[in-house]
Formats: C-alpha cells, sequence, structure tokens
C-alpha cells in the first residue's frame, strides 16, 4: 500500500514538473529581456570581446515549436552593449549547413566589416569564425541581423544599443524591445507564393458587400470606375502588407501577444524605450494607451522631444521614447500591424502578473488614388477615357478618396493650436521636376507617378483620423547640425518602381540581377538624393555605411539611416559622400530586397 501511495506521489510529482517545465518554455525569452530592464547606474559593459555562435533550434513561439535560426541560443539574439569611444570586437561563429553573415544597422563602420556578402566581404562559411573589429563612433539604439538570403524571417537578428561616451542615457531605468514577424512557414515557400498570387496573404479583400456599400455612396459609375482602375493594376485598395497576420504572428521580444512580455517600472521614474522594429515585412502602430510618449531619439540619433501618443515604425527604424507613469498600475504595450491583421503586446505593469486591457483591433483602410501622385491615364495595360483625366495628366476620380491631402489638424502638435493649421514650409524637393525615363521605367514599373508629392506631414494609411497625437517625419528636428554644411553640388534621382501581379520590385525598373554598375558618389561631394516612389505600396529605405539628412523642412535635418516611403511620395535627402568603398542600398522589406529592390553605391 505504502508503494501504491509513494509511486503515486512520484507520479504526482513529475507530472508537475513536466507541466511546470512546459509552462516554462512556452514563455522563453531573451535573458536581457528580463522584467527588471536597465538602471543607468548600473555598470556599463565596455571592451569585452563578444563571442556570437548562430545555430538552428527547435524552440518553442507560442504554443507551437519552431526552427529559428538564434545567436547563442536565443531569438532574438543577444542584446549587444557597445559604449560609444571603444574598439569593439565581434567573433561570429557559423554552426549552421549554410553561409550566414550579420550586418551592423545604422552602424558607422569600414565596408569591409559592414556584413552584406557579395558587396562588402564573401559571408562565413559553415564551421568558420569571422572576427568583426571596428572603432565605434556613435550611440544610441541599433540592431543586428543577418544579410543572407531570407535568414532574417528566420529570427537572425538581435539588438544593439551603444551608451554615450558619458554613461547618461537620461532616463532612470530602460527597456528594449525589438519587434519581429515569424512565420511556421519555408520563408522560400513564402517568396514562391508571392511570386504565383498577387494578394495570396490578404485575407482582408474586398467583399461583393463591400462594392454595394459603395454604390450606395458614390453611385454606380464612380463605383465602377475606381474599381476598373485597382482591377488594371492587379491589386486592391486592401494590398496594404504583401505578407499579414494570416502567417505571421507578431512578437514582442520573442513572445506572442498570448506570452505577454513584461516590463517592471516605479511610480516616478523617468523610463527610455528602445523600439526596434526587425520585422522582415510588417510596419507597426505602437502606442500605450493612457500613457504619453516623448520622442528623443530616431534610427539611434537624438533630436529635439517630441509629444506623441502613437507613431507608426517602419521596417529596420528604431525610435527611442520617455514614458513617466504617474499611477501604480499596469500599461498595455500595443503595436498593431499597419494593415490590421495582428499585432504584438507586452505589459508595462508595476509588478509582475498585473496587467492592463489589450485595445481593440482597428479596421482595415483603403488606400485611395488622388493622393498618390498616379498618372492613371498611362498605367499599363489600361484603356482609360481622357475625359477623366485632369489637366495636370492625374486622374481625378468623382468620389472623395480617404487618406488624402495634408495631415489633419486634430493631430498636429508642437506649436501648432488644435484645430489651427499653418502653412508648411516649402520643402526643396517640392520645387524639383521629377523625371521619368521615356518608357516608363520599362516592364519592372506597372505604373509611374506623374504627379509626386511630399508627404511627410501625413501620418500614414490607417492613421489620418486619428482622435490624438501621431507622430510624422516633419516632427523630427535634429538636436544639432551635421558638420558638413555645405550645399548639395549634385543631384541624384532614384525611381521605387515594382510590377505586384509580377511580384517584381526594382529601383528604375530594373532588377538588381539586371543592372550593369553602380549608383555612383564621388568622394568628399555633398549631394542631393531624391527618391520618387513609383509604387503603390510604402517602402523603408536603406543606405549603408553614411547617414541621410532628411529635407523635412526642419533644421537641424533629422538623420536618418532608413526613410519610409508612401506611394506616390517624392523625398529629397543630403548625403555627405564621406565613406569610400562599396554599400548596400536596398528596401528594407525582406522579399522585396530578394525579388530584386537592390543596388550598391560606390563612393570613390
Amino acid at each position: 500500500m505504502k508503494n501504491s501511495i509513494d509511486n503515486g506521489r512520484r507520479r504526482f510529482v513529475l507530472a508537475a514538473l513536466t507541466s511546470s517545465a512546459a509552462a516554462a518554455l512556452t514563455n522563453v525569452s531573451p535573458l536581457w529581456a528580463a522584467p527588471v530592464g536597465r538602471h543607468f547606474k548600473d555598470q556599463v559593459l565596455t571592451g569585452d570581446i563578444k563571442n556570437l555562435n548562430v545555430s538552428k533550434a527547435q524552440l518553442p513561439i507560442g504554443s507551437n515549436m519552431g526552427s529559428p535560426i538564434t545567436i547563442n541560443g536565443q531569438m532574438p539574439g543577444p542584446l549587444i552593449r557597445l559604449k560609444e569611444g571603444q574598439r569593439a570586437h565581434l567573433n561570429v561563429t557559423n554552426h549552421l549547413n549554410q553561409d550566414t553573415s550579420i550586418h551592423w544597422h545604422g552602424i558607422i563602420l569600414p565596408p569591409d566589416m559592414d556584413g552584406v556578402p557579395g558587396v562588402s566581404f564573401a559571408g562565413i562559411k559553415p564551421g568558420e569564425t569571422f572576427k568583426y573589429a571596428f572603432d565605434v563612433e556613435q550611440n544610441g539604439t541599433y540592431w543586428y541581423h543577418s544579410h543572407s538570403g531570407l535568414q532574417e524571417q528566420l529570427g537572425h537578428l538581435g539588438p544593439l544599443v551603444i551608451d554615450p561616451a558619458d554613461g547618461d542615457i537620461g532616463a532612470d531605468r530602460e527597456h528594449t524591445i525589438i519587434l519581429s514577424d515569424w512565420t511556421f512557414s519555408d520563408p522560400h515557400d513564402v517568396m514562391r507564393k508571392l511570386k504565383v498570387a498577387e494578394g495570396y496573404y490578404n485575407y482582408q479583400k474586398r467583399t461583393i458587400f463591400d462594392t454595394l456599400e459603395d454604390v450606395k455612396k458614390k453611385g454606380l459609375a464612380d463605383t465602377w470606375e475606381e474599381r476598373a482602375m485597382w482591377g488594371a493594376m492587379r491589386m486592391s485598395p486592401r494590398d496594404i502588407a504583401d505578407v499579414t497576420g494570416s502567417t505571421y504572428t507578431y512578437l514582442m521580444n520573442g513572445r506572442t501577444p498570448q506570452d505577454n512580455w513584461q516590463a517592471l517600472f516605479k511610480v516616478g521614474e523617468k523610463i527610455r524605450l528602445r523600439i526596434i522594429n526587425g520585422s522582415a515585412m510588417t510596419y507597426f502602430d505602437f502606442r500605450i494607451p493612457g500613457l504619453e510618449m516623448t520622442v528623443v531619439a530616431a534610427d539611434g540619433q537624438p533630436v529635439k522631444p517630441v509629444n506623441v501618443d502613437e507613431f507608426r515604425i517602419a521596417v529596420a527604424e528604431t525610435y527611442d521614447v520617455i514614458v513617466q507613469p504617474k499611477e501604480r498600475k499596469a500599461y498595455t504595450f500595443f503595436a498593431e500591424s499597419f494593415d490590421r491583421s495582428g499585432y504584438a503586446r507586452g505589459t508595462l505593469t508595476p509588478s509582475i502578473g498585473l496587467t492592463a486591457e489589450v485595445p481593440p483591433q482597428r479596421v482595415i483602410t483603403e488606400r485611395g488614388m488622388a493622393a498618390m501622385g498616379m498618372d492613371m491615364s498611362g498605367m499599363k495595360g489600361m484603356n482609360m477615357d481622357k475625359s477623366k483625366v485632369d489637366s495636370s495628366g492625374m486622374a481625378a476620380p468623382k468620389g472623395e478618396m480617404k487618406g488624402m491631402g495634408q495631415h489633419s489638424a486634430h493631430t498636429m502638435h508642437g506649436t501648432q493650436m488644435e484645430g489651427e493649421m499653418t502653412p508648411s514650409k516649402k520643402l526643396p524637393v517640392e520645387s524639383i521636376d521629377i523625371v521619368h525615363s521615356e518608357d516608363g521605367h520599362g516592364a519592372g514599373a506597372a505604373m509611374i507617378a506623374k504627379n509626386p508629392s511630399s508627404r511627410l506631414d501625413e501620418p500614414g494609411i490607417g492613421l489620418e483620423d486619428s482622435p490624438h497625437r501621431v507622430l510624422v517625419y516633419t516632427d523630427l528636428v535634429g538636436e544639432s547640425p551635421w558638420p558638413d554644411e555645405r550645399e548639395p553640388e549634385r543631384q541624384i534621382e532614384l525611381h521605387l518602381t515594382g510590377n505586384m501581379e509580377r511580384y517584381m520590385w526594382s529601383f528604375d525598373g530594373k532588377k538588381f540581377s539586371e543592372v550593369d554598375g553602380y549608383v555612383r558618389f564621388n568622394y568628399g561631394e555633398r549631394l542631393r538624393l531624391i527618391l520618387v516612389n513609383d509604387t503603390m505600396m510604402d517602402h523603408p529605405i536603406h543606405l549603408h555605411g553614411m547617414w541621410m539628412e532628411l529635407e523635412n523642412g526642419q533644421y537641424p535635418r533629422p538623420r536618418k539611416h532608413t526613410i519610409s516611403l508612401k506611394p506616390g511620395e517624392k523625398v529629397s535627402l543630403q548625403i555627405s559622400a564621406d565613406a569610400p568603398g562599396e554599400w548596400a542600398f536596398h528596401c528594407h522589406l525582406l522579399y522585396h530586397m530578394e525579388a530584386g529592390m537592390f543596388r550598391v553605391v560606390q563612393v570613390a
């Protein structure tokens, strides 16, 4: 009898231990993402040689097991802390059965340390160790990721924080948040499906009921004309994101919304949140309901403080914000995908286990056309009545289109009073005539933006009518001027082009495999780069090795390593070509880059 009781007790204890272990596994998160965060008085790690081991592993992601690429057994990888002024030594060993690499996103360093196979180095072969070494000449919030094939989609990424030389982060506590999108599908299968069927992952397409509702609001003729335009482009007005929550699980520091990553605070503390979008394809709209955020840095570079309630963070961008909770209660970190197909979530809490309400998801917004600057009469394969085109050559749909015009007054802030609009400063790009090639950039461009415009003062699709303050690019003001204040002596214009039906993405209508030669910068010159988005999708464009100064009507101009362009938008950037060598320049949507939206800049 006693043996029977003992055996039963053993089975109970074993079952309890197994259950506890399973529960622990479903809550695995990177070691650096501990809820306590980091206090600025803690010792700053400097001078260490950091060893990073890249390997495949089986890890729980939510309630399922995944096979991510890990760094030191973690996904995302470890938080790497460097210090401004030190010499960084980072040894990366490849335990995969394929080549790999690490690119230090936003870091100014020699080209052979930049980590782009085929451009700046040969990559890291299986079983080999590559020793990265460079002087750290900046501080701020950055990240790192693979630049080999589609490995980034498999979790090959992590946060990188560089402390200022004096060690002062301007806060009592800090938390680092890296957002990512995970799929249990093979990334190559995702790419194949995108090529085979436009909109494969879009489960929010319009239905016959939506069309009938449009007929009620706009009439049959206008509804038919609008549908014909979208049909000619082989697109839907709800084509917001190529890959969506239908296959993605959105993660915050490696945790699903159900796992709820938590970060601790004490009432009265000034907390610095370092927010990184390490996704392969997803733009997020980030907010903390009930808590104001003060933006103090963009892409690692300090900006003059801007108070906001929400901001859109493009793929590869980073923002630092300061929050100061006044009450002892929990707040939700809410990062909603901009196509509204899902979200990542965490909690800022004074006590582990105390949570806050998760806000409901907003409904998807449809893209309009009038603000896109699209010349609908010139779209390939479309027979349009010329009487429907206005004198500027741009199609003029009769119905009111959502998402048009200037940033609405109730979302503006800073020096403007609520309900008032002050005349915007004329930006250099507004007086520049855009030049398209005679063939409309060839087969790689399904359309062109005949009348592109500056849209820097718009928050983006789905945020136009927000009842609270949303960050826009014109809010960003650099903390101090860049040392090089020369006027640009030369101008380069590049067009972002695409053919959604064939899933072709390119610059000037040519995929990287079709390009012969470089985008050439003359060493030491000051130049203006004009980017024109001739597509109906948003694109985050990243330049390696040099800063881009955004001409947004502010001074000092904010410095960016990644700039997001809305459909039909044109932007201008000033660049000091001070980094000799060859540098990658590409769209940071992973599958767009893989499809050919990639060039190499040569500075010589």
